[in-house]
C-alpha cells in the first residue's frame, strides 16, 4: 500500500486505481481548483483532482511541487 502523504489517481491508459503519482506538480485551474499532474513511473501521464486543504499539505510534506 502507497504511503499516506502520497499523491495517487487513476491511471486510463491500464486501468489501474490508487496509482502513485510521480514527478507531481500541482497547479490552479482556472475556477480556483487545485489539480495535480504527474505520470505513474511507467511514462503513463495522470491527472487528478484535489482539494485546498490537501494540495497545500502535498506542497508542505514535498510530496508535489507548488506549479503556480
Amino acid at each position: 500500500m502507497a504511503d499516506s502523504k502520497m499523491l495517487t489517481g487513476y491511471v486510463l491508459k491500464t486501468k489501474e486505481k490508487n496509482v502513485p503519482i510521480q514527478d507531481a506538480v500541482i497547479t490552479k485551474t482556472a475556477k480556483g481548483g487545485y489539480m495535480v499532474q504527474g505520470n505513474d513511473g511507467k511514462g503513463n501521464k495522470m491527472t487528478s483532482i484535489l482539494n485546498a486543504a490537501k494540495a497545500e499539505q502535498a506542497i508542505k510534506d514535498g510530496v508535489a511541487k507548488k506549479g503556480y
